[in-house]
């Protein structure tokens, strides 16, 4: 339980679902849930603890649909994409304690706090051949770091194709043994950590992840029994099922060959559909993470504008904070703008508003959690961004919604309060040593490049 606490005379863009921006008003939080919104003062005790919003937007925490566990200290590694992505499967399969992910979760959180990201879906790896899943210590070690935190997350944890040379290597001290990975004990640990955190914490939930594989591969009896259980585990337990990387007729001969997609699918990337494919998302009711600053989006374009008109829910993700790009949402979706005018030859196309629902309701949704947060409502869990717009970028003052998603960025926001429990205020983390973050993120690094032989 967090208390009272009172908001007031902010601008709240409420992204309620008359899209409400409540000039001068209050927001009222208690115990972690708002209890009420009104332009006029809101009769409260004086001994509420109190945050002046003047000159500040109010608004809902961003949402950030996928992104990547681990990749927080890979950035900077390699000569280019390919070099980065060989060296991180490398450092995630050799070179990783639980340390090192409690470590890396830790500086994850911090730059989430501070760019204004309140929840996100991470996959607990670099990718579908290196899901750190051989046994739940890591995955543990993450989810510890991350209610430490205070941060809201959706950990997809999961499989690596049965096709990947999987031996890991398990570190005590300066020696290690290697260990042979199967999906199927993957599948294994992944159902025990799914029950062992059912409920734990409010904030934190676990999701399934599964490899995408193409109508070629559907064939191979290991991949589609391997499919078929991880589709089934998913539904039994209720969570997301999350792949990473769809293009060019893969969503289509999935859902032929599996049935694999309902309201509870999140499918990332999504570039180069075909007709069928987007046939398949509005049938079915899959949602899609359109990761615009991602190298997918390099490689192809997702064609999110067009779905959205077929009704399909599109949300915003980083696709993490390597090897090129950051956890800030404000970034992306002015990328995400750019990316689609472009193509169009229309900067008309996805307006501000639509941006922000990207970033706030419509990623909610696509995480089925659009009845708890992504909007200011009463009832809802009070994940509340104040945003100080009083700097010479974000001027004249007018229109905040054009505001934010054109000139907006993540070093904007002031404070950041999850389930009603303040965790930044005035750019400062209040529950958290930053120096201290850093310097384990440090030493944790260090340690993986000699492991690595990159020292």
């Amino acid at each position: 339980m967090t208390g009272t606490l009172l908001i007031e005379n902010g601008v709240v863009l409420t992204m309620d679902a008359g899209r409400r921006v409540l000039e001068g008003a209050s927001v009222l939080v208690q115990d972690g849930r708002i209890a009420a919104i009104g332009a006029e003062a809101l009769a409260v005790p004086p001994e509420t603890p109190r945050i002046d919003a003047a000159g500040m937007v109010v608004m809902p925490g961003l949402i950030d649909t996928h992104a990547h566990a681990g990749h927080m200290l890979t950035k900077g590694l390699g000569g280019g994409s390919e070099d980065w992505m060989a060296i991180t499967g490398r450092i995630y399969a050799e070179a990783t304690d639980p340390e090192f992910w409690a470590a890396e979760a830790a500086l994850s959180a911090a730059e989430r706090i501070k760019c204004g990201t309140t929840t996100a879906a991470l996959l607990f790896g670099g990718g579908p051949d290196i899901m750190r899943t051989e046994a739940p210590d890591a995955a543990e070690a993450h989810l510890a770091a991350i209610a430490a935190m205070g941060l809201r997350e959706v950990l997809a944890i999961g499989p690596n194709r049965p096709s990947a040379r999987s031996v890991y290597r398990r570190h005590d001290g300066k020696s290690y043994d290697e260990i042979a990975v199967s999906p199927d004990t993957q599948l294994t640990v992944c159902a025990a950590l799914l029950d062992a955190w059912s409920g734990r914490d409010d904030r934190l939930r676990l999701a399934l992840s599964l490899p995408v594989f193409d109508a070629g591969e559907l064939e191979d009896d290991a991949v589609f029994a391997l499919s078929r259980r991880a589709r089934d585990l998913a539904r039994e337990k209720g969570v997301l099922l999350v792949q990473d990387g769809h293009r060019n007729g893969s969503i289509a001969a999935n859902d032929a060959r599996l049935g694999l997609f309902d309201g509870r699918s999140l499918l990332a990337h999504c570039i180069d559909l075909t007709e069928a494919d987007r046939a398949v998302l509005k049938r079915t009711g899959a949602k899609v993470a359109h990761n615009p600053s991602a190298l997918m989006s390099v490689y192809g374009r997702c064609p999110a504008p067009e779905l959205m008109k077929d009704g399909v829910t599109v949300s915003l993700g980083t696709d993490a904070a390597a090897p090129d790009r950051s956890f800030d949402m404000f970034r992306n979706m002015f990328q995400a703008h750019r990316y689609h005018a472009r193509h169009f030859c229309d900067d008309t196309v996805l307006p501000p508003l639509q941006l922000l629902e990207m970033a706030t309701i419509e990623g909610a949704r696509a995480l089925c959690m659009e009845d708890e947060i992504g909007s200011l409502e009463v009832g809802k869990r009070a994940d509340i961004l104040l945003i100080d717009m009083r700097q010479p970028h974000l001027w004249p003052p007018v229109d905040p919604v054009q505001r934010l998603a054109r000139f907006a960025n993540g070093a904007d926001v002031d404070t950041t309060i999850v389930g009603g429990r303040v965790l930044m205020r005035g750019r400062k983390l209040l529950h958290a040593d930053e120096g201290a973050i850093l310097d384990r993120a440090e030493s944790a690094f260090h340690l993986a490049m000699r492991r690595a032989g990159r020292a």
